[in-house]
């Protein structure tokens, strides 16, 4: 991609905290490297797929017949910088081999045919690179309430993404469309606990939010509740693969979207004021 094109989704992505207009959809990241040569940094747009505990970038080039160079850049030197619209963190870059790149590879080309077709217009094995978070620091915003609204609206979108994919797949989930169901899954069990455990015990301090926080643990139990049934229905363990699959899997969902979505809508209703004026 031309500088000028890549400058201006950077400059996009940053402004609105990792949404792009062009991208709308989409998952987008913004990987940082330093070149091979110069040792310069060199910011770089990038779809991922979600993976676990890690994100998974692939070193397409729209199937050119050369890698690209932020690929070479991280292969001299796999310390990277990541930025997903909420987080800025240092990742390690690892590039996958064997069994597990092809592995890996063919489940993004379930997920999106595009990626065979960029595979068949070169000879070189399209590199599949994991980025492996090992910092990070505070969420963006320039206060603790804007940095919850944000991180709210990134499950938010992510549910959203999760969401269209069921419903514009075939009558069973894709691998990679299940592995995208229990990350969105895990992240917001952890990001409850951390509520429950951190942020509440906090704010706790003050008698006047008891009841507000009272009943923010009780949705979060709830919606607990809700992420295990998902979680259940697309697990690898999950018994039926027929036709129900998807048609359950989309109803777990939307019952989650709708709970959830509530239970956002109040917590920033009540306690954004709250944290806003404790930052200050």
């Amino acid at each position: 991609m031309p500088n000028a094109y890549n400058d201006r989704i950077v400059d996009e992505f940053r402004a609105r905290h990792g949404r792009v207009a062009e991208y709308e959809g989409s998952r987008l990241l913004l990987l940082t490297t330093r070149g091979a040569r110069t040792g310069r940094p060199h910011t770089t747009p990038l779809g991922y797929l979600p993976d676990g505990d890690r994100v998974l970038v692939i070193a397409s080039s729209l199937g050119a017949p050369t890698h690209p160079a932020w690929f070479h850049n991280l292969v001299a030197d796999p310390t990277v910088t990541v930025e997903d619209g909420v987080f800025t963190y240092e990742a390690r870059a690892e590039v996958l081999t064997g069994e597990e790149r092809d592995r890996l590879y063919a489940r993004a080309v379930e997920a999106d045919p595009e990626w065979a077709e960029y595979q068949a217009r070169t000879t070189r094995v399209i590199p599949v690179v994991a980025l492996h978070r090992v910092s990070t620091g505070p969420p963006q915003g320039g206060s603790w309430g804007q940095a919850l609204v944000l991180l709210h609206d990134a499950f938010r979108r992510e549910l959203a993404l999760v969401r269209d994919e069921i419903a514009r797949g075939g009558t069973t989930l894709g691998a990679q469309l299940r592995v995208s169901c229990l990350t969105v899954c895990s992240g917001l069990h952890r990001h409850h606990e951390g509520e429950d455990t951190g942020m509440f015990p906090m704010l706790g301090q003050d008698p006047s939010l008891a009841p507000v926080l009272d009943r923010l643990r009780a949705e979060h139990a709830e919606i607990k509740a809700l992420l295990d049934e998902l979680q259940a229905a697309v697990g690898e363990d999950a018994a039926d693969r027929d036709t129900a699959d998807r048609d359950a899997t989309l109803r777990e969902v939307d019952r989650l979207v709708d709970e959830l979505g509530r239970h956002l809508a109040y917590e920033e209703e009540q306690l954004v004021p709250v944290l806003d004026a404790a930052r200050g």
